[in-house]
């Protein structure tokens, strides 16, 4: 009984999230579609590349969202097969920068291995999500031109890894609850795009999955910093 509320209430949850933070998107995408079928003569081309970039964008923020909605139903369904096998975290981190949103370079994103044959034990598919979401994270919420550092480094048995943006952080009352399911700040952003409150609650079951935690810190002087672990790759040396 408790489990089928848990799941009520996760289904509560979900369609009054989805009614009220897919409207934004939608609407526009209508909107800006309706405006270039008209084929105003008025029209200049600068506009129409302005209505398709933002048809573009909000179609993409909604292809992030569905992902992240499919991923966490299936973890949380415990229907995802991890298919882990040791990695370079440096090559993580490359394909990890060329799967990111065009916004992305409006920001300075720079990568910090400590040692250059640096591996984990990991689903590189899930762990790529993982660091996606967290820089996608750290573009929509600092401003343009902003830093963000991918930083791994080895920490005993295990390869601590870390998101930092140079952004205004996240208040001390708020990290507890930052990987609840449909948890977010209020704040909406410049776009008019609040967000679901999926794509860190999903970071979370992930890691969680590997065996690892993730958490988050204030960055000095300013910012945060979103950590988590993964099983260090034991290698063997044969002579």
């Amino acid at each position: 009984m408790e489990e089928a509320a848990r799941q009520e209430q996760l289904r509560a949850n979900l369609l009054r999230s989805i009614s009220h933070d897919l409207r934004t998107p939608l609407t526009s995408i209508s909107g800006n579609a309706l405006i270039l079928t008209e084929k105003n003569p008025l029209l200049t081309e600068e506009k129409r590349r302005e209505l398709s970039a933002a048809i573009y964008e909000d179609a993409n923020w909604l292809n992030h969202l569905v992902e992240n909605l499919l991923s966490i139903t299936r973890m949380e369904n415990g229907q995802v097969n991890l298919h882990i096998q040791p990695e370079l975290i440096q090559d993580i981190f490359d394909d990890v920068l060329a799967h990111l949103d065009h916004d992305a370079a409006r920001h300075t994103i720079v990568t910090n291995v400590a040692d250059d044959l640096l591996m984990a034990d990991m689903d590189a598919q899930l762990i790529e999500q993982v660091l996606v979401n967290l820089i996608n994270n750290a573009i929509k919420y600092t401003p343009e031109h902003s830093r963000i550092e991918l930083f791994a480094a080895p920490e005993g048995k295990f390869v601590r890894i870390c998101v930092t943006d140079d952004g205004p952080g996240i208040p001390e009352e708020s990290r507890d609850k930052l990987f609840d399911m449909f948890y977010t700040l209020g704040k909406t952003r410049s776009d008019g795009r609040r967000g679901l409150g999926l794509g860190l609650a999903l970071c979370r079951s992930i890691v969680a999955a590997h065996g690892g935690v993730i958490d988050v810190q204030n960055a000095a002087p300013h910012g945060a910093c979103f950590r988590f672990t993964l099983p260090r790759t034991e290698v063997t040396l044969y002579e």
